[in-house]
């Protein structure tokens, strides 16, 4: 049996096709992985309210650009069919996650077990990736925008799947003031940041690398109150396109 891969990206719009370097990186690991057919990836935008220009956005990247099958899973606005859902999910070689409300997202996965769907075919091989909402939701604790989508200009911490051990933050370049000081405050020990444009790879649950297409990833520490920052050792993800 493969193992069992996630691949978080810290952020960068799939419309501009910002993180096409990352995308490269997925497409030739799943290629890789899938040598008796042509490979299928499932989008899965419930975080951005299954948005079909997010969804098209995906497609052109990952079909224009890389000949991968995309389909996508709809569960937001009463259409879903949660056996074709389940049949979609058990033919795709991976599945990316989308950006936007990450608490939304889990509430509805949970609502109609969708979550136990995807971590069913985790633990049976299939690659998990996503970006910002998508990146973070994997993990035990996820640093969070959620709320500043409902008025509140805030990030907070929030439960995720727990697939992961640990916390993390997306958008690290944006959040590194607040972020940083809500490790210490909260009395976390440690935590990921991820940049735009980077992105984390854990196989079997353990870190192996981080991807560089214009962005860093960084573990931090939380050494009695003193916050030590360590950058992940990177693939410059340039080279794959």
């Amino acid at each position: 049996m493969n193992d069992r891969i996630i691949i978080a990206i810290g952020g960068g719009e799939l419309k501009s096709k910002a993180t096409l370097g990352i995308d490269a990186y997925i497409a030739n690991l799943v290629k890789k992985r899938q040598t008796l057919h042509r490979p299928m990836g499932l989008f899965i935008g419930t975080a951005s309210h299954d948005s079909m220009p997010y969804f098209n956005s995906f497609r052109k990247t990952y079909t224009s650009e890389f000949d991968i099958k995309a389909d996508c899973a709809l569960i937001c606005y009463n259409e879903m069919n949660m056996e074709k859902i389940a049949d979609k999910i058990s033919r795709a070689d991976f599945i990316y996650v989308g950006g936007g409300d990450t608490v939304f997202m889990l509430n509805k996965w949970k609502e109609v077990e969708l979550d136990k769907l995807i971590l069913d075919a985790y633990k049976n091989g299939t690659v998990l990736c996503g970006l910002s909402a998508g990146a973070i939701c994997w993990f035990k604790k996820m640093y969070t925008d959620s709320e500043s989508l409902n008025g509140n200009d805030q990030y907070n911490f929030y439960d995720g799947l727990g697939v992961l051990d640990g916390l993390c933050c997306p958008h690290y370049d944006d959040r590194i003031i607040d972020f940083d000081k809500a490790i210490v405050d909260q009395g976390f020990t440690q935590g990921f940041a991820i940049e735009n444009l980077s992105a984390l790879v854990f196989e079997n649950e353990t870190l192996t690398t981080s991807l560089d297409y214009g962005g860093k990833s960084f573990l931090l520490r939380n050494n009695n109150q003193v916050l030590e920052k360590y950058t992940i050792d990177s693939i410059d993800c340039k080279r794959f396109y």
